[in-house]
């Protein structure tokens, strides 16, 4: 604790001292005296309580393992398991008939659908460039990726390219935005007739075609919103669609827009709505330094002024947060639109402790206390419409809460935003929490876990690898698991996915609040994304998460392909899934698996393992594109690494593989990801200095102490281990 400064009797490390005061109070109204007697104040009251329940999870598992063991080799009686999970307290009772009530939520939130981000709080560039993903080039998406057949060739515009994205752009436009009788690509002249020429006294947009005298208009003219440049002349058309905007860029000096019959240069399609802005699973925030790095991104985009310098191409320049849209609507008024995705702050859960800060006792505070007082203090800046853009405009702080399990620990998220909230003077409710359905307490007792948080619940979830993870752990000791590629196919995932529209449908959130699915992993795939990616809103979900500004220009065409809120009615009168599916416990029942099955799947584990946390303790990256095992580039967070570790230790916990196969395992991955990762300068290898590896020690340790770690979680040992390869205490 030396050089710690002392503050209301909690004790602060140095950087974040001078954080909060210079930085973050100045023009919140709030003194640093007071914000330090409010926080130990905050601390005082939940820390105790937060460890109850970390100790009540605890208490649960040692039943539910025990409960297993006293059964080995026995058929699992699902109804009799029902019953002891109820009497152990694992199961809640479910809640009377509620709706949630969260008040000024922002139309990204609650009345529109579309795509969403999650991006590493500590990376400044990737922030901006998700912030700002609220629009893209939808010619740029199809033309730079997989998603239509072929590649460019040679090095400049390769007009053969070109000349099939124009073409899938304008069938899109024929789909979505469809003219009278005619195709899109039968426009050559754009025109809008002046306010007051027509019956209707407003602006309204007329189409040129090839053969026909007389100009067509949309199927549906309510659609023209909106238009850039003089009314003689328009450099850009504004429509509407399922709520989201389409910009069709015009002009025929343009490389694209000269040999284009109408002059169409891009077609820019509104895409990334909201943006997570994550403290969580996609970085390595371990010490102070790393927490106030995170926090003063956050701050910038509050307030701003956040910004980056790129280097490409061998030019430098300096990235920052994009201004709104301005247009002129039919009326002949200025329509701004928002130049940025919505922000979220994604805090860390109730788990974890901070050497940031250390209590009365000297123990580490709880982190997530910390992430919740600091976000909220910080989003004061966009509240008081300090900054340089506004966030919420109808005034509200959305945090997403990981890692909860069960409704106890959300009533404990709502009551610390209630505190926060009286520490800052903010009307109660200001703070709205996102609630991700990530372990198998929650997904049981989820509309308790809702109602607990009813007045300030915007957002559910699905995340399928931290849930599997959680699956895995929980019943750790009921027998061996299903190979990892299997557990999408299990009663388990289809219930909980099934569930998840369901219940939070019951409660209300259409028109409200946001459903949520999970992450696409492979951001070179777009292809396979297009294709597959449309079953989320199909579901009913108004959004879902893409891992690149590009991914979300083209995931937005699916929400113009589907209705999601006539969905969501359809599917209101479905009865709720029941729970029999839903504890359906993965099991590999009578099965006996070749020495080759049991080497594959130990690989394919060891691989993506090793290759993420390689990069986690000895870079510090949170999260990045990992190669698989078939050198296919995903995106890995901690989540993907729960599941790996805890496949591998259950595997090894019932003796479906030996420890020495698991060491071979990793020893043989080691080598392959530091071939795969022969081209970065960073990169340490593990091979060969598997002694000497902090990183391949980590892998381990994940493996081989998995069982006894925390339900499971990865973080107590990637911290430990990457304070080592930092060098702090």
């Amino acid at each position: 604790m030396s050089g710690m400064i002392d503050k209301a009797g909690l004790q602060v490390a140095p950087p974040l001292v001078r954080f909060v005061e210079a930085q973050a109070l100045p023009g919140t109204g709030l003194e640093a005296p007071a914000f330090w007697s409010g926080l130990a104040a905050i601390y005082a009251r939940f820390a105790p309580r937060n460890a109850e329940l970390l100790a009540k999870r605890d208490a649960l598992q040692v039943r539910i393992d025990t409960w297993h063991e006293a059964r080995r080799g026995q058929a699992i009686d699902a109804e009799a398991y029902q019953a002891f999970l109820r009497e152990i307290g694992y199961l809640a009772a479910e809640p009377a008939p509620f709706a949630v009530n969260p008040t000024k939520v922002d139309d990204e939130v609650a009345r529109l659908a579309g795509p969403q981000l999650v991006v590493p709080a500590l990376n400044a560039r990737f922030v901006l460039n998700a912030a700002n993903a609220r629009w893209g080039s939808l010619y740029d998406a199809l033309y730079g990726t997989d998603a239509i057949p072929g590649e460019a060739e040679g090095r400049g515009y390769d007009p053969v390219r070109g000349a099939a994205v124009i073409a899938w752009a304008k069938v899109f436009l024929d789909r979505t935005l469809p003219l009278m009788q005619v195709s899109w690509s039968k426009v050559v002249k754009v025109a809008l007739t002046a306010p007051g020429a027509t019956d209707e006294g407003d602006t309204r947009l007329l189409l040129h075609v090839v053969g026909q005298e007389r100009p067509v208009r949309l199927a549906d003219p309510s659609a023209f919103v909106g238009f850039r440049g003089d009314i003689h002349n328009p450099t850009a058309i504004l429509l509407t669609h399922h709520g989201l905007h389409i910009e069709l860029k015009l002009d025929r000096g343009h490389s694209i827009g000269k040999d284009d019959p109408m002059g169409l240069a891009d077609v820019v399609l509104e895409s990334a709505l909201s943006t997570i802005i994550d403290l969580e699973d996609s970085i390595a925030a371990v010490d102070a330094d790393d927490k106030v790095a995170a926090y003063a991104n956050w701050l910038g985009l509050m307030k701003g002024d956040l910004d980056a310098h790129v280097e490409k191409a061998g030019k430098t320049f300096v990235r920052a947060l994009e201004p709104d849209r301005d247009f002129t609507d039919p009326m002949g008024e200025t329509l701004t639109l928002p130049g940025r995705a919505l922000l979220f702050i994604r805090n860390v859960g109730h788990l974890m402790t901070t050497p940031a800060v250390r209590l009365a006792n000297g123990e580490e505070a709880p982190e997530g206390i910390l992430d919740g007082v600091m976000t909220s203090l910080i989003a004061m800046h966009d509240l008081k419409r300090q900054g340089r853009f506004v966030n919420s405009r109808a005034g509200s702080i959305y945090i997403v809460k990981p890692k909860m399990h069960g409704p106890d620990e959300a009533a404990l998220t709502n009551d610390l935003c209630d505190a926060i909230e009286d520490l800052l003077g903010l009307e109660r409710h200001t703070i709205k929490i996102g609630l991700m359905d990530e372990e198998r307490r929650t997904s049981a007792n989820l509309a308790a876990c809702i109602a607990a948080l009813k007045d300030r619940i915007v957002f559910i979830n699905t995340g399928f690898l931290d849930r599997t993870g959680d699956e895995i752990h929980t019943s750790m000791r009921a027998g061996a698991m299903v190979p990892k590629a299997q557990m999408k196919a299990s009663a388990w995932i289809a219930a909980y996915e099934d569930r998840n529209v369901q219940i939070a449908l019951k409660a209300g959130f259409s028109g409200k609040a946001q459903i949520g699915k999970g992450m696409w992993a492979a951001p070179d795939r777009m292809a396979d994304m297009l294709d597959q990616k449309i079953g989320h809103p199909r579901t009913g979900a108004n959004t879902a998460w893409v891992p690149s500004p590009t991914a979300a220009t083209l995931h937005a065409t699916h929400y113009h392909s589907v209705d999601v809120f006539a969905r969501q009615a359809e599917r209101m009168a479905e009865p709720v899934t029941g729970l029999g599916p839903l504890l359906t416990i993965p099991l590999a029942e009578g099965r006996n698996w070749t020495e080759e099955e049991v080497t594959q799947e130990l690989d394919n584990n060891a691989q993506g393992l090793l290759g993420y946390v390689v990069r986690w303790i000895d870079q510090g990256v949170g999260c990045s594109k990992v190669p698989d095992i078939h050198d296919v580039g995903l995106m890995e967070d901690r989540a993907t690494l729960r599941i790996s570790s805890q496949h591998m230790a259950n595997w090894l916990l019932h003796g479906v593989c030996t420890a020495d196969q698991v060491w071979a395992s990793l020893r043989r991955m080691a080598a392959k990801v530091d071939a795969q990762n022969a081209g970065d300068p960073l990169y340490r290898p593990m091979a060969g200095q598997e002694a000497n590896s902090l990183a391949f020690q980590a892998a381990t340790a994940l493996v081989f102490e998995g069982s006894a770690q925390p339900n499971g979680y990865t973080e107590p040992l990637l911290h430990r281990f990457r304070a080592l390869a930092k060098g702090v205490e």
